[in-house]
């Protein structure tokens, strides 16, 4: 849109929450979304592997003393959570942590300042926060969910996790009917319950960023806007930290050998 064009509250809203997408139905991509996520794990990944090649036993530096505290909270979460052995655990946390925290960063960035910007160069929709794409979300819980699979399997055996689904919470064969769908629906709950938090969370406070900068004169948004992001940065920190802390969870419940 341009800045001459004059548009209601209605108009200007659902602007700012329409994709950049391509395709139509169920095969539709946001581009936006994806394009961002990919940036921000990408510019983590760079920044964190210059940082390791570059690490001094000296005097550190602030950015790496802020790596290192935390990398040091990250494995000291999961060694309290995590009870089983796996090298991947520890890494994957981090990743989650750090990447979630990024995207809900975004939220952070006036509504206006990226999306004018893309529109100068002909793009005419821009939503910057990938976490409040529930694509983006379902899509990481999917993944986390393929790794409480693959453990279930590698530490239980495919006997052992069918015994899991099959006799609890009540040990008798005339149960498996109900133990299956009982302990279906807690397995399949864990990734959509996971992906919809994120998802919620962050989707309410973009809206309430756009509300305000819909909503009220330009010279008067501050007073509701820097308020709701100070609040704000405890969100989207709680948030990166309760995906990252559930996924270790459910990994070492499936790392349980029973």
């Amino acid at each position: 849109m341009s800045g001459s064009d004059v548009i209601t509250p209605q108009e200007y809203i659902g602007h700012h929450l329409t994709f950049l997408s391509s395709g139509e139905g169920f095969w539709s991509i946001n581009i936006d979304s994806m394009v961002i996520s990919v940036l921000l794990g990408a510019g983590f990944l760079w920044l964190f592997s210059r940082l390791a090649k570059n690490a001094t036993s000296g005097v550190p530096g602030k950015l790496q003393c802020f790596v290192e505290i935390l990398v040091e909270f990250v494995e000291d979460t999961v060694k309290d959570v995590f009870h089983g052995r796996s090298v991947l655990i520890a890494p994957l946390a981090l990743t989650i942590f750090v990447w979630v925290f990024l995207m809900n960063l975004m939220d952070l960035i006036p509504v206006d300042f990226l999306p004018h910007a893309a529109g100068l160069m002909g793009i005419h929709y821009l939503r910057v926060v990938p976490t409040a794409d529930v694509n983006i979300t379902l899509s990481m819980a999917l993944g986390v969910f393929g790794l409480i699979l693959f453990y279930s399997f590698k530490i239980k055996g495919p006997v052992g996790f069918a015994k899991e689904l099959t006799l609890q919470p009540f040990n008798h064969w005339a149960f498996i009917p109900i133990n299956l769908i009982l302990e279906g629906v807690t397995l399949i709950s864990k990734p959509v319950s996971l992906g919809l938090r994120l998802f919620g969370n962050m989707y309410a406070g973009e809206l309430i960023f756009i509300l305000i900068a819909g909503l009220l004169p330009w010279w008067s948004q501050w007073v509701l806007s820097v308020p709701w992001a100070i609040f704000h940065i405890l969100i989207i920190t709680l948030q990166a930290f309760i995906f990252m802390v559930l996924t270790i969870v459910y990994l070492s419940q499936a790392s349980e050998d029973h």
